[in-house]
């Protein structure tokens, strides 16, 4: 039987590093929780790259431990944010795909190599359901479709890694939660139809039935939800945090939004159903789309944070 609720130990502390997203500036100040990259030269600056990547570090009972979300697509750039960034793969405990889209797991064999000595045999790399399916989008104005790769599990298992594949809520290290399978309840987060997935003869509609998101539990603040791009809606992937935590207090929502090219009306009840959660950080990433962006800026502008790659934000104690 699926689980559907999760028992969370708070953590005193957790740390996010952004290894890559769509958008760095050198020149972006340092925020109540971000702190900044800001590049010292040639050959010291941040890749910027249409994915996303996360390092992740969580303290609980004094004890520290780390993962990585989701690799990007270009593994040189992640790999030259990551010596930048200071970030030793071998503290590494576990790894985790939101879902199986070019752009959060091209980078992945890559660095899974560099990481292989550093690390203990069988080191779990977490997926959801389906992340492994090959990928489509249907083009707009024709018949044909963009091939949008496939990741291959036997891949990472002939690397010495052990995929372990989730469908309800799971700890992949103490104080960082995976969601579970995302129940659908905000009745305009859909997924666009141009998004495809090989399940039989020919691609179907995708319904992201496997994605995943992570969540943290911290000490006398609330929930921290960090997605990697939320196809199945950000409300929704806030919400089964809230669900399967117990927790109802949210303190930051950071990630993907997956509100590029949106109608107005949806950025607007998705802004307006976000704000009701009363969050005191909203970190956009990614696909969230300059629009939706803005919008939040406007809105939200005591809690928003403009996102940069490279930057690394702290949430709990300091």
């Amino acid at each position: 039987m699926i689980p559907t609720a999760i028992e969370t130990n708070e953590v005193e502390r957790v740390t996010i590093w952004v290894v890559t997203d769509n958008y760095y500036d050198a020149l972006r100040p340092d925020g109540t929780f971000a702190r900044r990259y800001r590049s010292l030269g040639a050959g010291k600056s941040i890749h910027a790259e249409h994915g996303l990547s996360y390092y992740i570090e969580t303290v609980v009972n004094g004890n520290t431990s780390a993962c990585m979300f989701d690799f990007g697509q270009d593994s040189q750039g992640v790999s030259n944010n990551l010596n930048l960034l200071g970030i030793d793969l071998g503290r590494i405990q576990a790894f985790g795909l939101s879902h199986g889209h070019f752009d959060h797991f091209l980078g992945a064999i890559d660095i899974l190599k560099l990481a292989r000595p550093l690390l203990a045999p069988d080191t779990p790399f977490y997926v959801g359901e389906e992340s492994f399916s090959h990928r489509y989008l249907s083009l707009p104005g024709t018949s044909g479709t963009m091939d949008l790769g496939q990741l291959k599990k036997e891949r990472i298992e002939a690397l010495g890694f052990k995929v372990v594949e989730v469908a309800g809520p799971v700890a992949i290290i103490p104080g960082a939660y995976l969601t579970g399978n995302i129940e659908r309840v905000a009745p305009y987060e859909k997924v666009p139809p141009a998004l495809l997935i090989q399940r039989g003869e020919k691609p179907e509609a995708d319904d992201f039935r496997g994605e995943q998101a992570l969540f943290f539990n911290v000490k006398n603040r609330g929930l921290v939800v960090l997605s990697g791009c939320a196809h199945a809606g950000i409300v929704n992937t806030v919400n089964q945090a809230r669900k399967v935590s117990g927790v109802d207090k949210v303190h930051a929502v950071m990630g993907g939004f997956h509100l590029i090219n949106a109608k107005p009306e949806i950025i607007k009840m998705t802004l307006e159903d976000i704000r009701a959660m009363r969050p005191e950080c909203v970190v956009p990433t990614h696909c969230t789309g300059f629009e939706a962006i803005e919008a939040f800026k406007r809105e939200m502008a005591g809690e928003f944070n403009l996102n940069t790659a490279g930057s690394r934000y702290t949430f709990g104690e300091n």
